[in-house]
């Protein structure tokens, strides 16, 4: 109940006629460019790139890392450093910076070549025998992911970052996922297979 209660605090945080202003979100995303890049392209593979992100997951994202210096992390997204960063935010530089990096172009990544084929087979069809949903069943073929839904796009994303979520998903020390759908998918997966779904994530577009 306290889950639901919080969900439906988040969705109606926001009014649903409001916009971002990418140009104002551009000036005052310059705090954080150090970590994710002036652009949205981090050059620091433990920091995600937002280039390209959808804003209503950009925009969940902002408000939970919010929310969690709000409450001692007992709510939200909590991340020593986001959430710090996230705690004066208004919902208007949230939905402003939203709507920047959503218009910003991803750069393109390469996988390397011995991921490949073990991580296109995870990746499309999962594993039946163990109950492991195919990850293109919520991200799309191309990782794209689905904004009405709230899946993210994570093609192209660094495999450090990918690899410390799913870590993160598995240990339940992440939990803002819809339903607990990412927790359960991370707790199907071995070691082996979170480090090649993280490197075939990077040439995935």
């Amino acid at each position: 109940m306290k889950k639901l209660c919080t969900m439906l605090c988040l969705i109606f945080t926001l009014p649903v006629f409001a916009e971002g202003d990418a140009q104002a979100g551009k000036e005052k995303s310059v705090s954080c460019a150090a970590c994710h890049g002036a652009d949205g392209n981090s050059a620091v593979d433990m920091y995600p790139s937002l280039a390209g992100q959808h804003q209503k997951y950009l925009i969940k994202q902002l408000q939970e890392f919010r929310l969690a210096s709000q409450t001692g992390g007992e709510e939200g997204r909590y991340d020593p450093v986001m959430s710090g960063m996230a705690a004066p935010l208004s919902d208007q530089d949230i939905l402003d910076l939203a709507a920047f990096y959503n218009e910003q172009k991803a750069k393109p990544g390469s996988a390397p070549e011995d991921v490949i084929q073990k991580g296109q087979k995870l990746y499309m069809g999962g594993d039946v025998e163990r109950g492991l949903t195919a990850c293109a069943a919520c991200h799309g073929p191309r990782g794209d992911g689905m904004s009405l839904a709230n899946f993210p796009d994570i093609s192209g994303q660094h495999a450090a970052y990918v690899k410390k979520q799913l870590q993160d998903f598995r240990a339940g020390k992440r939990n803002n996922d819809m339903n607990g759908m990412m927790q359960d998918v991370a707790k199907r997966l071995t070691d082996e297979e979170i480090e090649i779904l993280s490197k075939f994530l990077v040439g995935l577009y």
